[in-house]
């Protein structure tokens, strides 16, 4: 593992929106990396098309509680 060095003003923004979405902090700019990755191999799709595809590829299937919700 290695250390990367970002400024204060960013950390801050990670350390809010970790708070957030549940996550710590490490999982948060891990999160990032990883989806602007796909963003940049992927250029025509959306955030929301990136984030599926991402649920997908781990076999989440919210079907049922979406359902669930709508009596």
């Amino acid at each position: 593992m290695g250390l990367v060095k970002i400024s204060d003003e960013l950390h801050e923004e990670i350390r809010k929106s970790s708070s957030v979405m549940s996550r710590s902090i490490n999982s948060q700019v891990e999160f990032w990396i990883k989806t602007g990755m796909l963003a940049e191999l992927n250029p025509t799709l959306t955030f929301n098309e990136i984030l599926q595809q991402r649920l997908r590829d781990e076999n989440v299937s919210l079907e049922g509680i979406i359902h669930e919700g709508k009596s």
